[in-house]
Formats: structure tokens, C-alpha cells, sequence
């Protein structure tokens, strides 16, 4: 079947589907088993990391006390590997009995009683990508029924085991199913990148009406590389990948494997920078019981989140890619602000990086820029004032700008979103334009 039909029939199938049921206005925050734990089912030789029902109460346990359900993160989402070999009696998919004794239903009041909410995974296909029972098109129903049953808030709909036709029908199908339970259930679509996360492929356009969230590209690795290419592909096809997100549809990068084992401090900031600008998921996958303090202060960066966290939802851009190997990143916000990263590519020392707002397409005024990983503000800073930047190899500087308020009516206003907004502002030495 051609590009061409299939959007045809996507198109037709939309139609009757519609997921605005008002969930994820903004990007989803969580927690998800996946890139830390994989399949590790071996229970009897790695109790602590092994998919069972005790890792996801103990993820619960730590989301909930440990300052994260407060920031926004809110879902722990189970990945491939829960299930049983096989359905039960009736068809239905079942967890697997000895790693999850309690079901499904349990674990999921464990995690409501906490404020937070469960996430599930499946596969459109007759087997997962790890080769547990998937979801055929004759499935759909009473597993978007059982899931609903058990109290699942969260979908993430993988698609091994299937083919292009299965797909085109098969996520829009799932789509109405999960909208025919009456139960708000965020839908996360592996769907492009099973066909090459691109138009004419991928209608993006049509997808928003399916999915919540869906996968463009591979699964991230725990490697500075994987995060490098993972972020070169969006940027290189940001044209057909930026339109396509806005509250309720977003465009998903994969996990943040910050406090795993891949990443330096300056490349995890780095990630979180950078999938903050891209309006991506922020959804964890780490051992947040084992979880260091350098990782756990960039992940509850209270301006980063925030700046993910704009209600206007629209998805940052790659501005510049220098011939020094610096790229500048952008993204609009509300309220007049937006933010910058400066990322280094470099491997090599620390890197002087000058530039102005001006270069950086900004209209004639004055700013100020608070950087967020510093706490420092920048004032003074005019749209042709130049500044230098001091950049950590694999590193970036990420700045929240906003525009300064000069008369004393606007000033009183300025005060007034300062004290509403999440942010808490460090004033600099005016004129201080250096950032070394």
C-alpha cells in the first residue's frame, strides 16, 4: 500500500476516532522500567532489579516522598515484560503470577493512593518486542477493556510483531477503544518509528487526532552517542517534526537516562536542557532508589521543568549550528519569555562562545536572562549587547530570557509574574556580561 492510500484511510479512520479528551496538555513526567531495567525477569538470582511488582511500589514510594510528584512527575510506567506467556480463559491479557501476585489492579491503587498514576505497555502485533502475548487486531477491545478495568492511566503502544497495514489499522482502532471505556487513558504511539518517523509516511497532522504522544526514532541508549543522535535526527527533520506538537501531541524522544551509568554531570544537563527546549516527555528511566545528588538536582530543576512545562506547548528548534561546533537551540514561551541552549559539541576544554540576542533573531529591547543551572540572572542585557559564554565540552548553558520592564506601571506588573512564576531570581551585577 502507498503513502498515498494509507493516508487515505488514515484519514477516514480519524474521522470517528478523536482523542482530545484534555490529558497532556502539556508534556507527561514520570518514571518508566525501560532503558534501566529492560527485561530482567530473573527474580530469584536480581530481586532488586528484576520486573516484579516491588520495583514499581518502590518507584511509586520514592516519586511520592521524594519531591518528584510535587515537580510534576506523576507517572511510573511499566514496560514490556509484566505479562504472562499467556492470556487467560477469557482472552484477556494476564500479568505474569509470580512476579506480580497482587495484579495489575492492585499495584494500581498502590500508585493512586499516592497521587500518581500507572502506566502499561502492549504491542500491536501478535507478540511484544520481547516475545510475551501482544495485541491483534481482535484484541484490541478487551485489552483497552481489561487495562481500563485495572485502573491504567497511561498506554505506551509498541508495534513488533506486525506489519504496515496492522499498524494503519490497529492504532487508530486502539485509539477509539481506549475512548470507548470511559476512562481518561494517555495513549503513547510507537507507531512512525516503525515506518520511518517521517512524511509522507507519518501524517502528523492526522496522528495528533490519534495518539497523545508517539515515538519518531530508536530507542535511547545509556551513551552521550545515543542522546547525540537521537537529537540530530529531530533537528535535521524539525521542519516536519516541530508543527506537529502542541498541547495534547507531542513528539517523543525517548527516555531521560540521567543518574544511569552513560552520562557525565555537564551531558545530563546537557539532556535535560535539551529535551526541556523540545517539549519532549520527561519520563525518568533510572534507580530512583539509588539515584545520586548531582542527578537528582538536575532532574527537579524547578526552571527547566517549568520551561518544559509551558502551557503554550510549542516545541523549540535548532537555531544555529557553528562552525566551532556550538549549536543554539530556541524556544518561545509565554508571557513574552523564552529559552535558550547554547550545547557544545566539542571534546576538547571549555569553550568561549560570543554572541548577542540580535544574532540570535531577537527584536530591539532589554532583557535579562536567568541561567538555570547556575541561579545567576544576567541584567542590562540589551538585544546588541555582546556576550560570551564559557561552555563545558558535551555541555550547554541554558537560559530563561524575558523582557526587562522599565516603566513603573510594567515594573509592578514584571514583580507580580516574578512572584507567581516557579522561578526564583538571583539578581547579577548589571553589566556583567561575561558568564565564565
Amino acid at each position: 500500500m502507498g503513502p498515498l492510500a494509507g493516508t487515505q484511510l488514515l484519514a477516514l479512520i480519524s474521522l470517528t476516532v478523536g482523542l482530545d479528551n484534555g490529558l497532556l496538555k502539556t508534556p507527561p513526567m514520570g518514571w518508566m522500567a525501560w532503558e534501566r531495567f529492560r527485561c530482567d525477569i530473573d527474580c530469584k538470582d536480581d530481586p532488586e532489579n528484576c520486573i516484579r511488582e516491588d520495583l514499581f511500589r518502590d518507584m511509586a514510594d520514592r516519586l511520592a516522598e521524594d519531591g518528584w510528584k510535587e515537580l510534576g512527575y506523576e507517572y511510573v510506567i511499566i514496560d514490556d515484560c509484566w505479562m504472562s506467556r499467556v492470556r487467560d480463559e477469557h482472552g484477556r491479557l494476564q500479568p505474569d503470577p509470580s512476579r506480580f501476585p497482587g495484579g495489575i489492579a492492585k499495584l494500581a491503587r498502590y500508585i493512586h493512593d499516592r497521587g500518581l498514576k500507572l502506566g502499561i505497555y502492549a504491542d500491536m502485533g501478535t507478540h511484544t518486542c520481547m516475545g510475551f502475548p501482544g495485541t491483534t487486531l481482535d484484541k484490541i477491545d478487551i485489552d483497552a477493556q481489561t487495562f481500563a478495568s485495572w485502573g491504567v492511566d497511561y498506554l505506551k503502544f509498541d508495534g513488533c510483531s506486525s506489519n504496515p497495514v496492522e499498524h494503519m489499522l490497529g492504532y487508530p482502532l486502539m485509539s477509539k477503544a481506549l475512548n470507548a471505556t470511559g476512562r481518561p487513558i494517555a495513549y503513547s504511539c510507537s507507531w512512525p518509528v516503525y515506518i520511518g518517523g517521517l512524511p509522507p509516511n507519518v501524517n502528523y497532522s492526522l496522528l495528533g487526532d490519534i495518539c497523545h504522544l508517539w515515538r519518531n526514532y530508536y530507542d535511547i541508549q545509556d551513551s552521550w552517542d545515543s542522546v547525540q543522535g537521537i537529537l540530530e535526527w529531530f533537528s535535521k527533520n524539525q521542519d516536519d517534526l516541530q508543527p506537529a506538537a502542541g498541547p495534547g501531541r507531542w513528539n517523543d524522544p525517548d527516555m531521560l537516562i540521567i543518574g544511569n551509568f552513560g552520562l557525565s554531570v555537564d551531558q545530563a544537563r546537557s539532556q535535560m536542557a535539551l529535551w526541556a527546549v523540545l517539549a519532549a516527555p520527561l519520563i525518568m528511566s533510572n534507580d530512583l532508589r539509588n539515584l545520586d545528588n548531582g542527578a537528582r538536582a538536575i532532574l527537579q530543576n524547578k526552571v527547566a521543568v517549568a520551561i518544559n512545562q509551558d502551557p503554550m506547548g510549542v516545541q523549540g528548534r535548532r537555531l544555529l549550528q557553528e562552525k566551532n561546533r556550538v549549536e543554539v537551540y530556541w524556544r518561545p514561551l509565554s508571557r513574552s519569555a523564552s529559552a535558550l541552549v547554547f550545547l557544545s559539541r566539542r571534546t576538547d576544554m571549555p569553550f568561549l562562545y560570543r554572541s548577542s540576542l540580535a544574532k540570535l533573531k531577537y527584536n530591539a529591547g532589554n532583557y535579562e536572562a536567568y541561567d538555570v543551572f547556575t541561579g545567576s540572572t544576567l541584567t542590562g542585557l540589551k538585544a546588541t549587547t555582546e556576550f560570551t559564554l564559557s561552555i563545558n565540552p558535551s555541555g550547554v548553558v541554558m537560559w530563561y530570557v524575558y523582557p526587562e520592564q522599565r516603566s513603573k506601571e510594567t515594573e509592578t506588573l514584571h514583580h507580580q509574574r516574578k512572584k507567581a512564576s516557579p522561578f526564583t531570581f538571583h539578581k547579577a551585577k548589571p553589566g556583567h556580561l561575561t558568564v565564565l
